[in-house]
């Protein structure tokens, strides 16, 4: 077990994620003047912690085994579709949620019943480019320094 735990990559993945969604929480505390704990482990928002994770991974492999190996090309494929996926589908997904609740609110001013929160449709979901590039960014500037402490 402590070998796992002086894992490299493992650890630059790890801390990538737990910076991104500190970060994101910070950032939507500074711009709501809430604390929403919830932030602590959702998803959507910036920087996204799904692209911190997986570029830290890429990083942290490319240091480890280099830009030829086949470790850092599967992170890097993974690190692709991740990042693609939470801009295009996981994005849409969360547009047509807000969408929808917006709809269930208009039935419910028109006498409908209205809905718990909880019966509410998550409208964090996906990311736009730029809190998907804030997540690269984060996890490539993670991964360096866990590499080079611990190695």
């Amino acid at each position: 077990m402590s070998e796992f735990f002086h894992n490299t990559i493992f650890l630059s993945a790890a801390a990538g994620w737990l910076a991104a969604q500190i970060l994101k929480t910070l950032i939507h505390m500074l711009f709501t003047k809430k604390f929403v704990a919830e932030r602590l482990i959702g998803s959507g928002g910036m920087p996204s912690s799904h692209s911190a994770t997986v570029c830290a991974l890429a990083t942290a492999s490319c240091i480890k085994y280099g830009s030829e190996s086949f470790e850092f090309a599967i992170s890097l494929i993974l690190a692709l579709i991740v990042m693609y996926d939470a801009m295009g589908v996981r994005r849409e997904t969360g547009i047509q949620a807000k969408l929808l609740n917006e709809m269930i609110a208009i039935f419910a001013e028109m006498g409908r019943r209205e809905l718990s929160p909880d019966e509410k449709l998550k409208e964090f979901v996906g990311h736009t480019p730029l809190q998907v590039l804030g997540g690269a960014i984060l996890g490539i500037l993670i991964a360096f320094p866990i590499c080079g402490m611990i190695s």
